[in-house]
């Protein structure tokens, strides 16, 4: 794929798969940005894309936008993916982004148990059997209310009419997020999948439902219209859970997805270059890929220079790392070896909407730290 003598070239080669191609394999990771009064993206959305998209980023993955589901959103601070206004605002955006010769991707989300409902208010939140993370911290009962099957065929019908949306809108594709402890992860994760009727117990149970709602997405948009899936094993509030515990665990959840009509697999690690699995070096990007045949995306810290939490980066004198490339070569040298395809960064672009031109050209020294302010605002 590239010179062997500088890994980083294989991040600026075309790729090319059945439903997209590229001209490069860097993606701007979706990150809410809580900017969006009555679901709405606000009009900074579009010159902050268009920045990436200047930069050098292949395709851009919206911040999680809500389905049209009464009980879909996390806390009334982020975008939706339906209704006119809405997404007219986000035809804005992507105008914008075509215009710099990117592409853009809404991902779609319903935030199940995590739902903010204390904040928002109506019925209690709904999961495969009503616990929340939190319930699960404090050894207590579900919180929520456990899903029904009309339940799942309204969830369903919402992701579908959104991807359809972005469809007839002009979108790139579409990515469903089914990771970090959100509705379709709770479905995949044991710990708060507790069903014991077809949507639980076994690995191919548990993916039942997210792989239903794929399948209602690809019947929707057709047989050529991407369609990404958002994986991880840790959760935003239980970063050592895990959906799997093997390899072979991984391949029985992913195959009922892949058959439901996936194309890329976009899989989330709090650092890319962590072994997925003890006894062996690949990330779960490569796993996936190795297990299902699927183009894959590996994501996790690139660019920065150690971890944080978003509650430790409002701490009061918080310090935030700041930018180290000392992991990229390992994971692009794996990208090149074919392990996985393509490469999502997340806050290093919130610093520097130009890190991929200047990683491309040799200018380290002029990437920018992270700040509080790029986590806080369109900038």
């Amino acid at each position: 794929m590239s010179d062997a003598s500088n890994p980083r070239d294989a991040l600026f080669t075309p790729f090319h798969s059945r439903t997209l191609n590229l001209p490069n394999r860097i993606i701007m990771s979706p990150m809410g940005r809580a900017h969006a009064a009555a679901g709405r993206p606000h009009p900074d959305y579009a010159s902050y894309f268009r920045r990436r998209a200047e930069g050098g980023v292949a395709l851009a993955i919206t911040g999680a936008a809500a389905i049209a589901h009464d009980l879909a959103d996390y806390d009334g601070t982020g975008p939706h993916f339906f209704g006119d206004d809405a997404l007219d605002g986000w035809s804005e955006v992507l105008a914008e982004v075509h215009a710099a010769g990117g592409k853009l991707m809404p991902q779609l989300w319903h935030t199940g148990m995590a739902r903010k409902t204390e904040t928002l208010g109506g019925a209690p939140a709904i999961g495969p059997s009503g616990y929340a993370i939190a319930d699960l911290e404090a050894r207590r009962g579900p919180s929520g209310s456990a899903m029904d099957g009309l339940d799942m065929a309204a969830v369903a019908e919402a992701f579908a009419l959104s991807a359809a949306a972005a469809q007839a809108r002009g979108f790139d594709g579409v990515e469903i997020h089914a990771g970090h402890g959100f509705l379709l992860d709770q479905f995949l994760w044991p710990a708060t999948n507790r069903r014991g009727d077809v949507y639980g117990g076994p690995p191919e149970n548990r993916a039942r439902f997210p792989a239903e709602v794929i399948a209602a997405c690809r019947a929707a948009v057709g047989p050529d219209f991407p369609i990404l899936l958002r994986l991880s094993q840790f959760k935003i509030d239980a970063y050592e859970a895990r959906i799997a515990e093997t390899p072979e665990e991984l391949g029985r959840l992913l195959a009922p997805l892949v058959a439901a009509g996936a194309d890329i697999l976009h899989c989330s690690q709090r650092e890319a270059w962590e072994p997925a699995f003890a006894g062996d070096p690949r990330n779960l990007a490569a796993w996936a890929k190795a297990l299902t045949g699927l183009p894959t995306i590996a994501v996790g810290s690139i660019g920065l220079g150690g971890l944080f939490t978003e509650e430790e980066a409002a701490t009061p004198g918080a310090s935030l790392p700041g930018v180290s490339l000392a992991r990229l070569d390992a994971v692009a040298e794996a990208l090149a070896a074919g392990d996985f395809d393509l490469l999502a960064v997340g806050r290093s672009l919130l610093a520097d909407p130009e890190w991929p031109a200047k990683v491309r050209d040799g200018r380290e020294a002029d990437l920018r730290p992270l700040d509080l302010a790029a986590l806080t605002t369109l900038v």
